[in-house]
C-alpha cells in the first residue's frame, strides 16, 4: 500500500500499520493505536482505510444505545445491505465487524474507543470473548481491527495486567509527537536557533501547525517575540487554552487543581519529588498517585539519577505545558483581557530563557545523545539522563546535564560520556575544568567503568578560542546547536 503524499514521515508507523492490515493469515487479529491528541493518529488509519478498503468508524460521546446506532448506520453506509443493520448488543456489533473479513483481509477501525468503553466498561470483556482462539467467527475471519485512543492512561492499561485484552493483540503501536528534528523539517524553519525556540514552545505535534494555528510560523528570528504573542499568548488563537485542554482530555485527571500545581512545581525546576511536595504543600507519599497519573497520561517523564539509584527526577514531555505554566499561567487574568500582551511577553523574557529554554536545551541535548551521536563516543549509549555528583572536598553537588551509559558485556556499564549544557553562555575553559573535577570524582566509584569516559560541552552560543584549542587536541567534544540538528 503506497503511503499518501500529504503524509507527513510516520514512515516507522504506516509500515506497521499496512503489516497488519495486509497479513493474509487466517484469523481475526487485533491491534491497539494510542497517542495524545492532535498527532496525527486518526489521519494514519483513515488513510489506512481509503488504501485497502477498509471501514472506519469513529465513535463520540455518547450513551450506549446512541453509539450502537451509529455504528449500526455506518456499517449500512459501508456495506449497502438489503436491510440496515440493527445492533442490538455490542457482542452483536463486534460479530459483524468480524463479518466484514470473510473474504479478505481487511483494516476494520474503532476511533475514540474510550468513549464506548466509558459508557459500556464490559466492552474489553467483550471482545475478549469474541477473539476465543477456536470461536468460528474469529477462526472464520480476517478483520485487522484497530482500537484507537487519545487517553493514554486508559488505552495503556487496555493490555497491561490483568485487562481482558492483554494477550490478544498483535499490535500495539503508539504515535508519539515528532521529534525536534522532524520537527524543524515539519515547520519549514531553515534557522537552527529559531527551530529550537520554536519547539520550546510548541513542540513536535502536528495539529500545532496545521488545524492550531493555520501554518503561521515565525519568518526569521526577529518575528519569533510577535509570533509567540499572536499565535499563543492571544485569546483568539486556539492555542491559547491548549494547554489547559491537555488536562482535561484526560479522565484519571479529575483533580486539576492538584495536576496543574504539580506541574507548575516541575516548571520551576523543582524535579525532585520533595521540591515537588514542597511547592504543592502534601507530603511526599500523597504525589504517588498524581505522578503516576501524569506519567500514564505522556504529560511527565520519570528519569533516575545516573549516580543515586534511590532518586527520580520528573521533567515535563509536552514543551508547551511548560510553556504555559512558566510563562502564561502567572499573568492568567491580564493575558484574558488581552490588554498589555507585548508587554508581559517582555517581562517574561528572562523567565522564558532561564526556565524554558535553558532546561529545554538540556533535553535537546541528551535526545541527541541517545538517538543521533550514535557510537561517537566509544559505543551505543543504552541510557541518557542526567546525574548528581557528590564533592565531597569541597562539600558541594555538581550537576550533569548529560550522562551516557553504555552496555554491560559482563563487567561494570561503561560511562561514555559527561556533559554539560548552556543555551546562553559562551563556554571556555571554566566549564571543562568543571567536567574535569568531575569525571576524577567518578573514577573512584563502584558502578561505572569510567576508565573512557568522554567530557562533552553543548552550547548554544558558542565557545572561547582556548577550549576550541583544547577541542582540537582531542581531550573535549564541543557540539553545537547545528550539531544537534545536522
Amino acid at each position: 500500500m503506497r503511503k499518501p503524499p500529504d503524509m507527513f514521515d510516520r514512515d516507522r508507523e504506516w509500515a506497521a500499520l499496512v503489516r497488519f492490515a495486509s497479513d493474509e493469515q487466517p484469523g481475526a487479529t487485533l491491534g491497539v493505536v494510542s497517542g495524545r491528541r492532535r498527532q496525527g493518529k486518526s489521519f494514519l488509519l483513515e488513510s489506512l482505510c481509503q488504501e485497502a478498503g477498509g471501514f472506519y468508524f469513529s465513535a463520540q460521546e455518547a450513551t450506549d444505545a446512541e453509539s450502537l446506532a451509529s455504528l449500526g448506520a455506518a456499517l449500512t453506509r459501508y456495506l449497502d445491505p438489503v436491510v440496515p443493520f440493527v445492533l442490538p448488543n455490542w457482542a452483536t456489533a463486534i460479530d459483524a465487524l468480524l463479518r466484514i473479513g470473510r473474504d479478505r483481509a481487511i483494516p476494520v477501525v474503532i476511533d475514540e474507543f474510550p468513549y464506548l468503553a466509558r459508557a459500556h466498561p464490559a466492552l474489553p470483556s467483550i471482545i475478549q470473548g469474541a477473539y476465543a482462539p477456536r470461536r468460528a467467527e474469529r477462526v472464520e475471519s480476517r478483520t485487522r481491527l484497530l482500537l484507537c485512543g487519545s487517553a493514554m492512561s486508559f488505552m495503556g492499561r487496555l493490555l497491561s495486567g490483568n485487562a481482558p485484552l492483554r494477550g490478544r493483540a498483535s499490535l500495539d503501536l503508539p504515535v508519539d509527537t515528532l521529534d525536534y528534528r522532524l520537527a524543524r523539517r515539519f515547520w519549514e524553519i531553515e534557522d537552527v536557533r529559531l527551530a529550537a525556540l520554536v519547539h520550546a514552545v510548541v513542540g513536535g505535534t502536528p495539529a500545532y501547525r496545521t488545524e492550531m494555528i493555520r501554518y503561521d510560523r515565525p519568518r526569521d528570528l526577529g518575528d519569533f517575540d510577535d509570533w509567540v504573542v499572536r499565535a499563543v499568548l492571544s485569546p483568539g488563537s486556539p492555542m491559547f487554552l491548549e494547554a489547559r485542554y491537555l488536562l482535561a482530555e484526560e479522565p484519571d485527571l479529575r483533580d486539576s487543581a492538584m495536576y496543574h500545581s504539580v506541574l507548575a512545581a516541575i516548571a520551576e525546576g523543582n524535579n525532585g519529588r520533595g521540591g515537588i511536595a514542597g511547592y504543592v504543600g502534601r507530603k511526599s507519599n500523597d504525589l504517588s498517585h498524581p505522578l503516576t497519573v501524569l506519567e500514564d497520561a505522556g504529560l511527565i517523564v520519570r528519569e533516575s539519577d545516573a549516580f543515586r539509584g534511590n532518586r527520580t527526577n520528573f521533567r515535563i514531555k509536552e514543551p508547551l505545558l511548560t510553556f504555559y505554566h512558566t510563562i502564561m499561567r502567572p499573568f492568567w487574568p491580564q493575558l484574558m483581557r488581552a490588554t498589555a500582551t507585548d508587554r508581559i511577553w517582555q517581562h517574561a523574557t528572562q523567565r522564558f530563557t532561564g526556565n524554558v529554554l535553558g532546561p529545554h536545551f538540556e533535553r535537546l541535548c541528551r535526545d541527541w545523545t541517545l538517538h543521533f551521536a550514535e557510537d561517537r563516543f566509544g559505543g551505543w549509549p543504552v541510557e541518557v539522563t542526567a546525574g548528581t555528583v557528590n564533592d565531597p572536598a569541597n562539600r558541594t553537588t555538581h550537576e550533569l546535564d548529560v550522562v551516557a551509559i553504555g552496555h554491560a558485556d559482563g563487567g561494570k556499564p561503561p560511562l561514555l560520556a559527561i556533559g554539560e549544557a548552556k543555551w546562553g553562555d559562551t563556554m571556555g575553559i571554566g566549564h571543562l575544568d568543571r567536567l574535569r573535577r568531575i569525571r576524577d570524582l567518578l573514577s573512584h566509584n563502584d558502578r561505572y567503568d569510567t576508565s573512557q569516559t568522554r567530557l562533552i560541552c553543548f552550547s548554544a552560543t558558542g565557545f572561547t578560542d582556548d577550549l576550541l584549542h583544547t577541542r582540537d587536541q582531542g581531550e573535549v567534544d564541543l557540539i553545537t546547536l547545528s550539531d544537534l540538528y545536522d
